[in-house]
């Protein structure tokens, strides 16, 4: 596992976020026409407390902006939940950590001044509220260089420095994002990983880096510099980035996407549609309340239309406060 080292100005405690983890951070799934994956599985029971279930709606290419409280069903266990609280605003805070590959590969084709371009844009477009936190990784080693805050200016500073330098430690510097994350104090947030994919370091294999990505329910959106559409064939009908496969892979797992970037108007356009996923959840939530903490599916309707639905799939932790008093 890589090691993380974090800054002197802000005290931490993991184990108390990791506890709240499962409370906070979404992961995706998708309804309607799209196939879904099964629920994560989990290792170890966490006690809830309350439930955030963050989704976006589309028609089409299209976002579903302006949705009521009453045009959604919350079912927990195939048993319909009353939403307790309702966030629909686009201009809502949400807590972004950007992970960035400052390893000697990353060099190439002017790819750091690209990544800087693209954390610059998201700072471009902060809205009130809106927290960030930078980490970078190289060599087997994780620094986070600024922990979560509102303040543009230290994230802008911090950014200028990068330098690339180093071996790759891809997979290991995964598997401590969402530790990280779960510091953020938002209910929307996203992680955004940058990098060319290239890993020549890492002590877990990528598989398992996914599996931590994907228990902790946290959407990872990922810039992958250089390194190739999974979907192109070559003439032997066979894939031909490797590096492009596996990076897909935590994306779509986590509930993310991925982007193949070549040059800056692939950047661009992967950039606008990152902010619109973000901006374009609604965030429904409701308390759990007494009983044995396990494996729970989560599943979101929304009534009438043709809509494809993406949301949280499930948490572990005990049932709904209502499912205790009987509702």
């Amino acid at each position: 596992m890589s090691r993380v080292h974090r800054s002197p100005r802000v005290s931490r405690s993991l184990a108390l976020v990791l506890a709240a983890l499962v409370a906070v951070l979404p992961l995706w799934g998708i309804q309607a026409q799209e196939p879904q994956e099964p629920a994560a599985g989990f290792t170890e029971e966490v006690s809830v407390g309350y439930v955030l279930v963050p989704v976006v709606v589309r028609s089409g290419a299209r976002y579903i902006k302006n949705l009521d409280e009453e045009d959604f069903r919350l079912l927990v266990d195939g048993r319909r939940v009353r939403i307790e609280s309702f966030e629909q605003r686009a201009e809502a805070p949400a807590s972004v950590m950007v992970l960035q590959d400052l390893s000697g590969s990353m060099e190439n084709g002017g790819n750091i001044e690209l990544s800087r371009e693209a954390v610059r844009f998201f700072l471009d477009k902060a809205l009130p509220g809106d927290e960030f936190a930078v980490a970078t990784f190289a060599s087997g080693s994780m620094q986070v260089e600024v922990p979560f805050t509102a303040e543009i200016p230290v994230v802008r500073e911090a950014i200028q420095g990068w330098k690339a330098w180093g071996t790759t430690a891809l997979h290991d510097a995964v598997a401590a994002m969402p530790s990280i994350s779960s510091e953020g104090h938002n209910p929307k947030r996203f992680a955004i990983l940058i990098t060319d994919g290239v890993d020549n370091a890492s002590r877990i294999t990528p598989e398992q880096a996914r599996e931590m990505v994907r228990q902790a329910q946290l959407p990872v959106y990922v810039l992958g510099m250089d390194s190739g559409n999974p979907f192109e064939l070559s003439t032997e009908g066979k894939k031909i980035y490797r590096y492009a496969d596996v990076l897909n892979l935590l994306a779509t797992t986590s509930g993310g996407r991925y982007y193949p970037i070549s040059g800056r108007e692939d950047l661009d356009k992967a950039l606008a549609s990152i902010l619109d996923d973000l901006r374009h959840q609604y965030v429904l939530g409701f308390a759990t309340g007494e009983g044995p903490a396990r494996q729970r599916d989560l599943r979101v309707e929304v009534q009438a239309g043709d809509r494809t639905v993406l949301f949280r799939r499930g948490y572990k932790g005990p049932p709904p406060a209502e499912f205790s008093r009987g509702g």
